[in-house]
């Protein structure tokens, strides 16, 4: 266990494959920023890989100022136990007492393996981050500028905030998408720092034979129009209503975790706490109900349309224009007016 170092930087890992930064490791850099700079410490990112030098400057460019770059050959494709060999060994060294993880299946892989080897704690799909007290009335104890893990709980029936005031560095994996990525200053100056990590035989065990890389079919969160459909859809068939909206409106198609599970569409179109989440110029709830998980996932968007039968749907909530009405009927006439229009 590392003992708590309230001096200690904000980091991020900066996750990256094939020579391209994830935009979460550049969403998190400025949210580090913000953290970092309440605390009165520095940001740090680690970026482990092959021949990744150049990405540093981005990550400088997004708010970090220290850049612990691990350049080994052995590196060049994402595996588990060098990976975290990497950051276990830097934590230790340089004791940072925040570290930011993308909720991305790598991060995800990566960083309860971290939590484990250091007995720290870890909160997964953090939705907000922020600094703030604690008081334990029962032991009169304050504990000064922790770092407030919120996430929603239970579901998504309540939102929780998780604090982390004994065993550090606090970690969090934090959902893609929540935290607004920025266009980056790039004549901010920063420092880049090589490190070298001593591997053993274990680490080193499993080897990369074949990679086989499905790109997504859908980029939900460059779509400035969104029309989405819930299970009020009904069905795949149902779906087609959707995708004429959307291509009368030149959106794309997104959907709820309902639609997915019910097989009325892949799940790359899913949008909410287990999807992803979008900030749209608009978005058009069809037949969603809107429960918290979706609304997490969406209710950023600038103008948000919803169609449903039910007047008392939750989705009407957090919507600048509501529809009340069965979408079989209301979708055909907004798609021929649209084309009237054209």
């Amino acid at each position: 266990m590392i003992e708590p170092n309230r001096q200690g930087d904000v980091w991020v890992y900066a996750e990256q494959e094939d020579g391209n930064l994830h935009d979460v490791a550049l969403e998190l850099c400025g949210k580090a920023r913000l953290l970092a700079d309440q605390l009165g410490v520095r940001v740090g990112a680690v970026l482990p890989g092959w021949n990744m030098r150049e990405l540093a400057f981005r990550l400088i460019a997004h708010g970090a100022d220290k850049i612990y770059h691990v350049h080994d050959p052995r590196l060049e494709h994402y595996r588990t136990m060098p990976y975290a060999r990497v950051m276990c060994q830097l934590i230790e060294k340089h004791k940072p007492q925040i570290v930011l993880y993308g909720a991305t299946p790598m991060g995800r892989d990566l960083a309860p393996r971290i939590a484990s080897k250091l007995r720290a704690g870890l909160t997964a799909d953090c939705t907000d981050l922020d600094i703030g007290d604690h008081e334990e009335k029962s032991a009169k104890k304050v504990h000064k500028n922790l770092l407030l893990q919120i996430r929603p709980a239970f579901g998504g029936n309540i939102i929780a905030t998780i604090i982390n005031p004994e065993r550090w560095p606090q970690m969090a994996t934090v959902r893609e998408g929540v935290m607004r990525l920025g266009d980056g200053d790039p004549g901010r100056t920063g420092e880049i720092i090589d490190e070298n990590i001593e591997f053993n035989d274990f680490d080193l065990a499993v080897h990369v034979i074949e990679r086989h890389r499905e790109e997504r079919k859908v980029d939900l969160k460059a779509a400035r129009i969104i029309v989405a459909g819930g299970g009020g859809v009904g069905s795949e068939e149902g779906f087609r209503l959707i995708h004429g909206l959307a291509g009368a409106l030149g959106g794309t198609v997104g959907a709820s975790r309902a639609a997915v599970d019910g097989g009325f569409i892949a799940k790359d179109h899913q949008v909410g706490q287990t999807g992803t989440t979008v900030r749209p110029a608009l978005y058009v709830a069809c037949g969603i109900s809107g429960q918290v998980q979706h609304r997490a996932g969406m209710e950023e968007s600038a103008k948000i349309i919803a169609i449903n039968w039910d007047r008392e749907a939750p989705i009407f909530s957090v919507a600048h224009y509501g529809i009340v009405g069965d979408l079989r009927k209301v979708i055909p006439m907004m798609i021929k007016a649209i084309k009237a229009r054209e």
